[in-house]
C-alpha cells in the first residue's frame, strides 16, 4: 500500500496530500503523525536524521554553568542560566559569542541532561543512578523548583532531604532536613540523625 500511494503523495499539492494522508490513515489505522513519517520515509528513501543545534561549544559553556552551580540538576539549572552567565563572563570564566549566549539562554532542561549525561556519569564515577522504588512516585508529584514560584508570601516552603553521604551511600553518614521559605531565604537545617546503610 506504501509503494502505491509515496509517489502520488511525492508529487501532489498540499490539499492532495492531506485527502491522499486521510485514505492512508483509513486503511492501515496508523496515527496520522506515524502515516506522515512513513510516507516521508519512502520518498525520500531514508529516515530523516534530527539535527541538533548545540555542538561542543554549547557542551563546554554548559558544563561551565553546571560546576559554577555546584551541579545542579537541570530543572533547577534553567533558571539560573539567566544569572550565572553574566556572573561567569564578568569573572573571565566564560567569553561567549551573542549565538552561543541565546542557545545557553533558550536551552531547555531535557537536552541539557543530554548534553550533560556523559560529564555526570564521570562525576559519579562512571556509575548510573538506579531507579528505585520512588521513580514512579517521582514520576507522578509535580515538582515545582525555585524559578517556578510567583513571588509568593512569607510561609510558602521547599523541602529537601541532603544524605551526607559522598558519592557512595555505603556507611554511615548523616542525613539533614533543609527548609527554605520561598520568599524571604530563610532557610533552617534540622540533623534527621546518622544512618548506616544496609548492604
Amino acid at each position: 500500500m506504501v509503494e502505491a500511494i509515496v509517489e502520488r503523495y511525492r508529487s501532489s499539492c498540499r490539499a492532495d496530500k492531506q485527502r491522499i494522508l486521510d485514505e492512508f490513515v483509513a486503511g492501515t489505522g496508523y496515527h496520522r503523525k506515524h502515516a506522515i513519517r512513513v510516507l516521508r520515509r519512502r520518498a525520500t528513501g531514508s529516515s530523516p536524521t534530527r539535527q541538533y543545534p548545540y555542538g561542543a561549544d554549547v557542551r563546554e559553556a554548559l558544563v561551565a554553568l553546571w560546576e559554577a552551580s555546584d551541579r545542579l540538576c537541570s530543572k533547577r539549572l534553567k533558571p539560573l542560566i539567566p544569572i550565572l552567565l553574566p556572573a561567569l563572563e564578568r569573572h573571565g570564566r566564560l567569553d561567549l559569542d551573542i549565538e552561543l549566549r541565546d542557545k545557553l539562554l533558550t536551552i531547555n532542561a531535557a537536552t541539557m541532561d543530554r548534553l550533560l549525561s556523559e560529564v555526570r556519569a564521570v562525576a559519579r564515577g562512571g556509575q548510573r543512578r538506579r531507579a528505585g522504588m520512588s521513580s514512579a512516585v517521582r514520576r507522578s508529584v509535580p515538582v515545582r523548583t525555585f524559578g517556578d514560584w510567583n513571588d509568593p508570601p512569607p510561609g510558602y516552603v521547599e523541602v529537601d532531604f541532603v544524605a551526607h553521604s559522598g558519592t557512595s551511600s555505603s556507611g554511615s553518614f548523616v542525613q539533614i532536613m533543609v527548609l527554605t521559605d520561598i520568599a524571604t531565604g530563610w532557610t533552617e537545617c534540622v540533623r534527621c540523625g546518622r544512618e548506616k546503610a544496609v548492604l
